[in-house]
């Protein structure tokens, strides 16, 4: 499965940002650094040219980064808590049918995937997350992007594909 994250950095240039990103969010979430753990499999940006099945060849173009603050940033910063939100709503109303129909003894089986969806539900970081801050941490909150971004001189947004 393929799907596009979203890295809020902070930088000077649009080429310190891919940077940023691709040090401290999206090589901490393949498992690439000593302290983390893999949630995808591996990550493509958008100003690599090399392959035609992942990044724009999956999705075509989208920006290498954007400026938070700018039209492009503002799109990629909702496409993000969008896709956060829904997915969030998706395995909310998996987990209330589930519940409301399934016994004690069905739901510790994993009757209808409903532990799969609580998992989800509250992962951190992975499929159901398509935001992080600066330090690879999941935005699943409004406060969750808040806090961080306060702190941030020049905030940029880097979108990635990821593959899980």
């Amino acid at each position: 499965m393929h799907q596009i994250i979203h890295a809020i950095v902070d930088a000077q240039t649009e080429e310190s940002a891919l940077g940023a990103a691709r040090g401290s969010v999206f090589d901490r979430l393949v498992g690439a650094t000593v302290e983390s753990s893999a949630e995808f499999d591996y990550y493509v940006t958008f100003d690599e040219e090399r392959t035609r099945v992942a990044g724009k060849g999956r999705w075509g173009e989208l920006p290498i980064a954007a400026r938070l603050s700018s039209d492009e940033g503002c799109e990629l910063l909702a496409r993000g808590w969008n896709a956060t939100k829904a997915e969030f709503k998706r395995n909310l109303q998996e987990i209330r049918e589930a519940l409301s129909s399934l016994s004690d003894q069905e739901v510790m089986n994993d009757d209808d995937f409903v532990r799969h969806h609580c998992a989800n539900l509250g992962a951190y970081a992975g499929p159901p997350v398509h935001l992080y801050d600066n330090s690879g941490c999941g935005i699943r909150t409004f406060e969750d992007f808040v806090w961080p971004y306060e702190d941030l001189e020049q905030p940029w947004i880097v979108p990635a594909d990821v593959h899980y």
